[in-house]
């Protein structure tokens, strides 16, 4: 049946529907929970301070940081679905916190930006922000360019 809808003019449609299923399941979704959150490191915990946020692993601070609300992205790419790592929304733009580091790694971006939608590519992370694409790697923070690459 799929082939016969292929056979007749529907190679495209067929194709974009695929494509974009492939892509809604690749985007990872933002979560506003404050904890206790599940990490490969220990228990992260979120608590409110003066100017924002401290981010607290196993009742121990991590980092601080100024924001009037609390919006992460997790990567979960294991087996016990416990974050590896996590990019916050914060004032001063985006933070990157890796749980697979010990003590955990802190990237700061550098650049204000909203984050929209997030993927997570081996060791980059790749962002939808205000002002376009955005690649965060090792610290770096490069904005993307057109390009045949994709992202899942």
């Amino acid at each position: 049946m799929i082939g016969q809808f292929i056979q007749g003019g529907g190679k495209r449609l067929f194709l974009a529907v695929c494509a974009t299923l492939s892509f809604a399941t690749c985007a990872h979704a933002q979560s506003s929970a404050a904890g206790p959150i599940a990490t490969v490191s220990g228990e992260l915990q979120f608590a409110r301070d003066e100017r924002g946020f401290v981010a607290m692993l196993d009742n121990k601070p991590v980092d601080r940081f100024d924001a009037n609300t609390l919006v992460h992205f997790d990567d979960t790419g294991n087996k016990s679905d416990a974050v590896t790592r996590m990019l916050v929304q914060t004032d001063a733009g985006p933070l990157l916190v890796d749980f697979r580091r010990r003590p955990p790694l802190v990237q700061r971006s550098g650049r204000r930006m909203t984050v929209k939608r997030v993927f997570w590519q081996g060791d980059e992370v790749v962002m939808q922000g205000s002002q376009g694409w955005f690649r965060f790697m090792g610290g770096e923070l490069t904005k993307l360019q057109s390009s045949s690459t994709t992202y899942h």
